[in-house]
């Protein structure tokens, strides 16, 4: 599928009317974390930070990294987490959850931290009402890696995904490890055998023939205050773990007194409960939408699409493993009880033709999606580094382009979160200024020539021109005159 190769970057379209206003934080490439208002301006950056997440939180406090390990003896491994105010100063750190010795580089203590982490006082990281991270104290929930041997699952050395729970000083209060419940992941005999062989083994120099990052986690949240709590459901104990697996097509919940599984959708989408949704695939930032925003306790997720999971051969896996494959992305809003599919957005809400354009809304990696107080939600479209907000009903409200660009050139952005103007007191709220779309059939670059021929003739026809049939399908076809 072709791209051109001029398109802008930066704030592209702007509704203040319909859009939520706040300020949007991401990684700009190598450059930090920096801070944008509605249209575009980078009103703060925090050189340097790595973001992975990078998160704003109440009093202008952002949370990143200030360093990360040599890929070629780990996989995403951040040096530390940090708190950070405005001035750049760290007010907090966590790294003491490894003492790693690599050649060629002194010995240092480790986080290991990768993908997510969350504040006590709010359960999945951006704004919600009445549910304020602490920034003063308080626990912090960290996703980490930490290298595993479980002879049940594979005979090579495995990368597992701990998720644990730090205080203020750093001490472990809470660690979970996925490897140790193999058992209750649901995998069939064809995952098994695939996992066995193959655990989605990535190299790395010091480690002869690589580790498995079998699971690949890349979220993991609080529950949070939820109506199915409430109503006496034990599984949704606002204290329980939300996480999911990349690399497994899972989302399961965590118990935090027992450690079991006490809620799972995926690896298996066959069921007749879940065949409806289709299967997710690759997914990210699976979280349950806190209390006191529209769509409270459903599940809001990324499905990317892309290749993942493990099971039968196919032709485009002739090993079983990324053997569920999708060239399009989905953001889903589940009810978790029922497993209803509450709202959605997908190529075909955008507005494109299915499936022939169904690549036009497509991150086959990162990504998020976050419910604002409007009942909107903003999604990071992250392979692409495109941030965006829209309607209920599905109407592109904000749209805003990466300009910076990483080591891989490309311009990427793992995840972005919208927080109000008043978690920011060091900047005087922005004036909101309407940006219109560009109408692209009639916009030219400099020096192109405008839309329209300079000599129109006329040829006789036989028939009206009517668009019918293309090459492959189309969603709405037969639904024409009927």
């Amino acid at each position: 599928m072709g791209h051109s190769t001029i398109y802008p970057t930066g704030a592209t379209l702007y509704n203040p009317e319909k859009a939520w206003g706040g300020y949007t934080v991401y990684q700009a490439g190598e450059e930090g974390v920096v801070l944008i208002d509605m249209n575009g301006k980078e009103v703060h950056l925090w050189k340097g930070l790595l973001g992975f997440p990078a998160k704003i939180f109440p009093g202008g406090y952002v949370l990143g990294s200030t360093g990360r390990r040599d890929p070629k003896f780990g996989i995403q491994d951040n040096v530390d987490l940090v708190q950070v105010d405005w001035n750049g100063n760290i007010v907090w750190k966590y790294n003491s959850y490894e003492h790693i010795e690599d050649p060629g580089y002194e010995p240092l203590w480790y986080a290991r931290q990768h993908h997510d982490f969350q504040r006590e006082g709010n359960p999945v990281g951006y704004y919600a009402p009445g549910l304020a991270p602490k920034t003063q104290g308080g626990k912090t929930l960290i996703l980490a890696h930490k290298n595993v041997s479980n002879p049940q699952i594979s005979d090579k050395p495995l990368l597992d995904d701990a998720i644990i729970e730090v205080d203020w000083e750093g001490n472990v209060l809470w660690e979970w490890l996925p490897n140790e419940h193999f058992e209750e992941l649901g995998f069939d005999e064809a995952a098994r055998n695939v996992l066995y062989r193959d655990p989605n083994t990535r190299s790395f120099g010091h480690l002869g023939g690589g580790v498995g990052d079998w699971l690949h986690i890349n979220s993991a949240s609080y529950v949070g205050p939820n109506r199915f709590y409430e109503a006496g459901d034990e599984r949704f104990n606002p204290d329980n773990i939300i996480w999911d697996a990349r690399e497994a097509n899972i989302i399961a919940i965590t118990d935090r007194q027992s450690g079991k599984i006490v809620w799972k959708l995926g690896p298996d989408y066959s069921s007749p409960e879940a065949k409806h949704i289709g299967t997710i695939i690759g997914q990210h930032h699976a979280h349950i939408i806190p209390q006191g925003l529209p769509g409270e306790g459903n599940l809001l997720v990324f499905d990317n699409g892309g290749w993942a999971g493990y099971g039968l051969p196919n032709p485009a896996s002739p090993y079983g493993l990324k053997h569920a494959i999708r060239d399009h992305s989905r953001v889903l809003e589940i009810d978790p009880l029922t497993l209803e599919i509450v709202w959605q957005y997908t190529s075909a809400e955008a507005g494109f033709s299915v499936p022939t354009d169904s690549y036009k809304f497509y991150s086959p990696y990162i990504s998020s999606a976050q419910r604002l107080p409007n009942g909107n939600t903003l999604i990071t479209e992250g392979s692409n580094g495109r941030l965006f907000e829209v309607t209920a009903e599905h109407e592109l409200v904000w749209e805003y382009i990466s300009p910076y660009k990483d080591g891989r050139n490309t311009n990427m952005v793992y995840r972005s979160y919208r927080v109000p103007y008043q978690w920011v007191p060091q900047l005087e709220k922005p004036e909101e200024v309407a940006i219109e779309a560009i109408d692209v059939s009639v916009y030219r670059v400099p020096g192109a020539a405008a839309k329209g021929s300079d000599s129109v003739v006329s040829v006789e026809t036989t028939l009206p021109f009517v668009e019918g049939a293309a090459c492959v399908a189309t969603s709405d076809e037969g639904k024409q005159g009927s």
